[in-house]
């Protein structure tokens, strides 16, 4: 069973990982009950619809991107915060070069195993 990942991050130690060609993401930090993912996308980038039982908040720390959760899409920006319930269909699609940072519970053991 997982107990944690690390308590103090610097984030040029983390290497990027490629999801798609214009998605790349770090896995920060995680336990069993929380994780904190940063993803890169370049303008275009696709975060295809899905769902997952996981909580989710994600904070857009640059760029534009466009939001659809439960079939509501909204264009979001800097600053901008987004929650999706467990098992709602959500996605993202990038307008302009950005990063969000996603906080999942409980953690993704799917990223983990990737």
């Amino acid at each position: 069973m997982i107990q944690f990942n690390k308590t103090l991050v610097t984030d040029d130690e983390l290497p990027w990982e490629v999801v798609e060609p214009k998605i790349k993401r770090k896995i920060m930090s995680y336990n069993n009950d929380l994780m904190l993912v940063k993803v890169a996308f370049q303008e275009g980038g696709v975060g295809a619809t899905h769902k997952h039982p996981h909580l989710q908040i994600s904070y857009i720390a640059s760029g534009i991107f466009e939001i659809t959760i439960a079939g509501e899409t909204k264009i979001l920006k800097e600053g901008d915060v987004y929650f999706v319930p467990s098992d709602v269909l959500h996605g993202a699609v990038c307008i302009a070069d950005g990063v969000l940072i996603d906080v999942f519970n409980p953690m993704r053991e799917d990223f983990i195993k990737a």
